[in-house]
Order: C-alpha cells, then structure tokens, then sequence
C-alpha cells in the first residue's frame, strides 16, 4: 500500500492528527474517531493497524494499555516528494502573505491618522 492510500482515507487522517499532539491510549484514540466518525472500536483498531503495518504509528504496551504515537519517518519522505510540487504554491502563498501584511500595515497606519485628528 503506497502513503497516500493510507492517507487517503479520513480516518486514518484524523489519527495522525490526535497522535501529533503527542502520543495517546488507543482508548483515548478510539473514544474520539468513535464519536466524529460513528464507527465501531474494531473499526478503529483495524485503522490503527494500517497506520502500524505501514510505519506512520508506533506503539507501546503500558501496562493493559497500548499507547501510540506519530511515526515521522514516512511523513518525512512524503515531504520530500512533495517538495518538488512546492512551487506551485509557494510563491502564491508568499504573495498573499505580503498582501496580508501591506493590509494590516495600512489599517494601522489609517488607525494611526485617525487617532492624530482625534487628538486636540
């Protein structure tokens, strides 16, 4: 199975997300994919094995519980095969962010002329 099939899918999307902010209980895990996408525990459990199985998770026993987190490795290698399709939205995202930042320079710079004629 290629990275984006197993990233194709939300579910898995949406682990990876909760485990990037640092490694959690499958419980923990299961409780919210359960509650966001209405599917069974066995159901999240087989997304975690796919996640496992094909290196974007990695897990641990603690005791009774299984703790899982972010296996960067294959999300750096994504990265850079993505990074050759960067220039198709690095430079529009570089300009926008200029206009961003010449909008918010000339709001203060009106406050700024405003606040000057309120001043007696």
């Amino acid at each position: 199975m290629h990275a984006f099939d197993v990233l194709g899918d939300p579910v898995r999307r949406r682990i990876l997300e909760l485990l990037a902010e640092g490694e959690q209980p499958a419980g923990t895990v299961g409780a919210t994919v359960q509650r966001e996408f209405g599917i069974s525990q066995p159901a999240v459990s087989q997304h975690l094995k796919v996640l496992r199985e094909h290196g974007f998770a990695t897990v641990r026993a603690q005791g009774t519980r299984r703790l899982y987190a972010v296996d960067p490795g294959p999300l750096r290698e994504l990265d850079e095969w993505l990074a050759g399709f960067r220039r198709f939205w690095t430079p529009p995202l570089a300009a926008l962010a200029t206009e961003l930042a010449r909008g918010r320079r000339e709001r203060r710079l009106r406050e700024g002329n405003s606040e000057e004629r309120k001043t007696p």
